[in-house]
Order: C-alpha cells, then sequence, then structure tokens
C-alpha cells in the first residue's frame, strides 16, 4: 500500500470488519508504525468517522456504536477499475447493457464525492476499448443463470440449438463461461454425449436448475478448453505444419484457435482446421521460424502464390 489515503481507507476496513483493534495490530497490518496509525485514525475524524480510542499501552480503536458508514467509499484505483469495467461491459454481447451500465454508473456517481466523479466522467468520455466483434444476444438470462450455476457447481438442464437449427435437451455441469472472439462459451461436462463440451450461449434456449451438486477438476482452465474446441471445429481442409521451434515461441506467434500445437520429435505440430487456405497461408508466412507443410497440397499451393505475390511487390510490380 503505497499510498497514504488507501491506507486511512484499509484502517477503516478493519475497524468494519473486526469492530475493535489495538493500535500495535493496525500498525502491524499496514506495515507503519503506531504513531502513523495515530494520525490515520485523526485523518478518518476529519472527514466525520466517529471513533473511539482506548487509553493505555494496549488500548484499542473502534468505530462509535450505532455509526453506520456511507455505504461506499472508493480510492482512485478502485474508481478506475470501475470505471474500465463499465465501459467495457458495453461490449461484450449483453443484451441491454448500454442502459444498465448507465443506470450504474448514476448509481456510483451518487455516492462519491465530486473529484472521483470526475475521474469516472473523464475515463468515460475519453477511453475507448475495441469490441466490435461483439454480438450481441437476445437476452442475458443464460449468462446469468449459468454462471450461478458454476459457481454453485449445481447441474443445469440445458436446452440447445445446434448450428444445424436442432433442438435439444440435456443434463449440464457448467465448469465455467469463457467471452472469446466476440462470443460468450459454457464449458462443462455434457451428460447427453457423457464427454466436456463446449456450448455458445446465443444458441442456449432454456436454462432449468438441478437440484444435483458436482465437483469441477481442480484448475480447470476453462478459456483453454474453448481455443482448443475452436480451433479443432471440422471445416474443409484439415491442415498439419511441423514447427522449427520450441512450443513456448509457438504459442507466442500463433493465435490459439489456429490449430492445436503438440511436442513431436524435430519440432511442434500444429494441428488445425481451415476453410481458407489463403488465409492460413498468410498467417503461416509471418512466422519468424521455419515450417513444413505436411498436408494438405493446397495449402503448399497458396503458400507459394503468396510468396510470388510479394516478389513481384519487392522488385515494383503490382
Amino acid at each position: 500500500m503505497s499510498r497514504p489515503t488507501t491506507r486511512v481507507l484499509t484502517v477503516l476496513e478493519l475497524l468494519q470488519t473486526h469492530g475493535r483493534m489495538s493500535g500495535s495490530e493496525l500498525a502491524r497490518r499496514l506495515e507503519v508504525d503506531r504513531r502513523t496509525v495515530r494520525r490515520y485514525i485523526l485523518k478518518l475524524e476529519e472527514l466525520g468517522i466517529p471513533i473511539t480510542a482506548e487509553r493505555g499501552r494496549d488500548g484499542a480503536y473502534m468505530l462509535v456504536a450505532g455509526f453506520k458508514l456511507p455505504p461506499m467509499m472508493f480510492t482512485e484505483d478502485e474508481v478506475l477499475a470501475l470505471s474500465v469495467g463499465l465501459l467495457a461491459s458495453r461490449g461484450p454481447g449483453l443484451a441491454q447493457a448500454a442502459p444498465a451500465v448507465e443506470s450504474a454508473q448514476a448509481k456510483l456517481e451518487r455516492v462519491m464525492p465530486a473529484t472521483l466523479k470526475r475521474r469516472v466522467r473523464s475515463v468515460d468520455e475519453s477511453v475507448t476499448l475495441d469490441l466490435s466483434r461483439a454480438r450481441e444476444m437476445a437476452d442475458n438470462t443464460a449468462l446469468v443463470a449459468l454462471s450461478s450455476a458454476a459457481q454453485l457447481r449445481k447441474r443445469v438442464r440445458l436446452g440447445y440449438r445446434g448450428a444445424r437449427e436442432e433442438d435439444t435437451e440435456r443434463d449440464f455441469d457448467p465448469y465455467g463461461l469463457v467471452w472469446r472472439g466476440g462470443r460468450w462459451y459454457a464449458v462443462g461436462v455434457c451428460h447427453l454425449r457423457e464427454d466436456l463440451r463446449t456450448f455458445r450461449l446465443d444458441r442456449v434456449r432454456a436454462v432449468l436448475p438441478l437440484d444435483v451438486h458436482f465437483t469441477r477438476p481442480d484448475g480447470f482452465d476453462a478459456l483453454a478448453h474453448v481455443e482448443a474446441a475452436v480451433a479443432s471445429l471440422p471445416r474443409a481442409f484439415a491442415v498439419e505444419v511441423l514447427l522449427d521451434t520450441d512450443l513456448a515461441r509457438a504459442r507466442q506467434h500463433l493465435f490459439a484457435t489456429l490449430g492445436v500445437l503438440e511436442v513431436v520429435p524435430g519440432g511442434v505440430r500444429l494441428s488445425g482446421q481451415t476453410d481458407d487456405l489463403d488465409w492460413f497461408a498468410r498467417e503461416l508466412s509471418r512466422l519468424p521460424f521455419a515450417f513444413h507443410i505436411q498436408r494438405p497440397d493446397g495449402l503448399r499451393v497458396a503458400l507459394e502464390a503468396r510468396a510470388r505475390r510479394l516478389l513481384a511487390l519487392a522488385r515494383g510490380g503490382g
């Protein structure tokens, strides 16, 4: 805690949480001396917060009985986090997000002092986030229901419409939700398929909570699972490329959804699916290390065509 204001508010939070704390305990928590703690207490009293101090070496501080704290108090860093969070929430496909954001921001500003209120508005008016890929859902019902079920570790019955417009029902253990590539996904165990599955939330038709609890594996990475699932979706062409590099460098230079990476003798194998070999060739051409296309032959043709075009441009051709 580097800022005195943050430490003063921390004293208030500690007193609110513990009720009564000694000066030595507060000093230990804040990593300051007891004289500094007394200055923080005086600052709180200047802000109109009544505090009772017990005398003596082992004296303690406590809030006056019956005192009601203001509903919210924020540091500058907390204001920045809230402001950027509200700004970002306008984008990720949330139905009717803009009115909800405006309402939440208005409520926050009502309890903020003028200086912090100006900072909130300055972020809102001057910061821009690129959320252009967001695809809005019809409503937020599925997101709210599935996030709650994931937090409570409770199974749900999921009504789902697939890519071919077929409607199905299945029991589902939601391990987590992911915002990726402009869409929301739910990841978990599908009891219809008896395996891990990924479901797009814009295709969820109904979520019915069930009175059944489940256990999620420790350290489960929902984002990694979604990226692997998207990369392995069946498409027109199956691609396999051997990369002359190590796994860490391959991950640094390749999008996770381009394919699945696997360490093999001689390098790292990239296995993916694509509908556009020209696009895949363009992604390979920007790599800073060598690679060997193993399949399909059409990818070699696309890469050669791209190389000829770049050579013509380098020589001043069209």
